[in-house]
């Protein structure tokens, strides 16, 4: 299972989130390094659903966000806290969803196609923000509640013991 691309796109959200959680979870089993976890959750969420953009950008500095793993096109490579969707997701450290990002002030376009878009703040073991993971639509509307809960259950592996993290560093 491990292997196979999993393709979630005809199934109810439900369903589809729980599959790829177990494909997730087999593939991650073991592996304690943020990186490579990142790196997996991103690809099996992006082609699982066919989403525009789907990755992290990690918290490096106490202002700053980093592109880190993503599949899609060119993200931004660096982002202010409190900046768009992602530095407000990471700033109030709650789920941003934006039903059409022409109507989010401030919002930070790295791709002209991305028309909906949901922000999901990412939690070290500290409950530090050590992440967000950014997921962009072509369409708008996609994202929901649904998606808002999946999500966060699945970023709250990284705030478990045996995750590795990297410490921010403070004079950046």
């Amino acid at each position: 299972m491990s292997e196979t691309q999993l393709d979630v796109r005809g199934m109810g959200k439900p369903d589809a989130y729980r599959i790829l959680k177990e494909q997730l979870d087999a593939i991650c089993e073991g592996v304690t390094d943020p990186i490579a976890v990142m790196a997996t959750m991103a690809c099996v969420l992006h082609h699982g659903f066919g989403h525009l953009w789907t990755g992290f950008y990690r918290r490096l500095a106490p202002t700053q966000l980093l592109v880190g793993p993503y599949q899609g096109t060119l993200g931004c490579m660096e982002i202010e806290m409190g900046r768009g969707v992602c530095g407000t997701a990471a700033l109030t450290r709650q789920t941003v969803i934006v039903p059409d990002v022409r109507l989010f002030a401030g919002h930070i376009s790295c791709d002209a196609r991305s028309m909906s878009e949901i922000v999901v703040p990412v939690f070290d073991y500290r409950g530090e923000v050590m992440a967000v993971l950014d997921i962009d639509s072509a369409e708008t509307g996609t994202f929901d509640d649904v998606d808002k809960r999946a999500l966060e259950s699945w970023v709250a592996r990284f705030a478990q013991d045996g995750i590795g993290h990297q410490e921010v560093n403070e004079k950046a």
